[in-house]
């Protein structure tokens, strides 16, 4: 009887609570950001060739050399499935390599709860975590937003919109407190999904620049990650008033 009543008062209690991170946090932000990361697989691999012209020309290009050097339609018509299982292999292998690479995830104790230039907040709903956000406060005065991952049970519920206000809040108060000139806020972002893009849009966000075939950290360069693994990097930014 207790635990429904528990549950239920989780289910009504919406409200988005967002407060500094604290150690006891590390297990659930741990696991949203490794989630979040592994959903990157199938956004590059699959969402991502949708905007990526030169490699549908690519990919069409060698079935049409595999008919025409062997005369097998059968042949010709296995290539796309093997083109989109090489595009997941190198998309699961760079997210991987990049889970590797990111140690301020390895340590965030050290790395944000003992720094005065880099901040990290965790979101609840009903007392439970359910997304994170990070601030870095960089040398040429700008504030970088960073680590901004949902739970996705928990997403459409305005998590992320809460966090990436608590992150221009933050500059802001920085900007003053500090008296370092910031004026703008920054983020980057390799994402395809159209949500994406809306929340940093909604927040007040402009987009500065794209960066094509953008190399992600921690992964090596190769002729076959070239062929089956290509991202936009998008650089985002919001100008203080």
């Amino acid at each position: 009887m207790g635990d429904h009543k528990a549950h239920e008062s989780f289910k009504e209690d919406r409200t988005v609570v967002v407060r500094r991170y604290t150690p006891s946090d590390n297990k659930e932000v741990q696991r949203i950001f490794c989630e979040g990361m592994m959903e990157m697989v199938y956004d590059t691999a699959l969402r991502g060739l949708l905007h990526h012209p030169e490699s549908q020309l690519l990919y069409a290009a060698i079935t049409v050399a595999v008919y025409v050097l062997t005369g097998s339609v059968w042949l010709a018509c296995s290539v796309l499935p093997l083109v989109l299982g090489a595009r997941y292999y190198y998309s699961k292998k760079v997210v991987n390599g990049y889970l590797k690479h990111a140690q301020d995830m390895h340590d965030i104790d050290r790395y944000y709860l003992e720094s005065s230039a880099h901040f990290f907040w965790v979101a609840e709903i009903g007392g439970s975590v359910v997304g994170m956000v990070a601030a870095h406060c960089l040398q040429d005065g700008k504030v970088e937003l960073g680590r901004m991952s949902v739970d996705h049970r928990f997403r459409r519920q305005g998590v992320g919109a809460a966090l990436g206000r608590k992150v221009i809040k933050f500059a802001r108060l920085h900007a003053h407190s500090s008296f370092s000139g910031t004026m703008s806020v920054v983020l980057g972002t390799t994402a395809y999904t159209a949500a994406t893009h809306r929340l940093y849009l909604a927040l007040g966000f402009h987009c500065v620049g794209i960066t094509d075939g953008y190399s992600t950290p921690g992964t090596e360069q190769s002729l076959l990650k070239q062929a089956f693994y290509r991202v936009r990097h998008h650089h985002y930014q919001l100008d203080l008033e």
